[in-house]
């Protein structure tokens, strides 16, 4: 399978990926491409306890997708966010799904509850991709973003992965969860 797990020797890759979305869209709200240092950081601080995958072919990474906490505060522990970034020449070609599909396997083993994905409002074919894959649409916070010389809103959609009964532990380490995966 052409998934596994995110190494720091990707990171170029992942920026290379990454950039057009900063500098040519609104899709991120980030106004300047992290360096190598700042994605690295991210990179770390997101594994310590979220996964993170790449999709790779022919020893090119064509995509990633990860998750991280949404929020600080403990009573959200059971909550997680998800991510995905596409190269141009890996799109429609159903990586993303077969991305999101490991990815929200694995949240759901770690014991999370419910996976977010907050979208840029003129990102409709992430707002589709995600309700394709049953996503379902919460709200929208308008104009709370301003990129590109205009105001834009994001899109919170959400999907349930476990039930909501009584949690016993706190979701575990993400490298626990990985067999038969990737």
């Amino acid at each position: 399978m052409p998934i596994r797990i995110a190494r720091e020797e990707d990171i170029p890759r992942m920026l290379e990926i990454y950039a057009p979305y900063v500098e040519k869209t609104t899709y991120s709200f980030e106004y300047r491409v992290p360096t190598q240092e700042e994605f690295l950081e991210r990179f770390r601080t997101h594994v310590a306890q979220f996964p993170w995958l790449v999709w790779e072919e022919d020893g090119c990474v064509l995509g990633y997708a990860y998750a991280g906490a949404p929020w600080e505060r403990m009573a959200y522990s059971w909550c997680a966010e998800s991510s995905i970034y596409l190269a141009p020449q890996a799109q429609g070609r159903g990586i993303g799904k077969a991305l999101y599909g490991v990815l929200e396997e694995i949240l759901t083993r770690q014991g999370y509850r419910i996976v977010y994905a907050l979208i840029t409002t003129e990102n409709q074919g992430s707002v589709a991709f995600h309700q394709a894959l049953g996503y379902t649409y919460r709200t929208t916070f308008p104009n709370c973003g301003y990129k590109m010389g205009r105001w834009l809103g994001v899109i919170w959609l959400e999907k349930q992965l476990n039930p909501f009964k009584e949690p016993q532990t706190l979701p575990v380490n993400w490298m626990s969860c990985i067999q038969n995966l990737v």
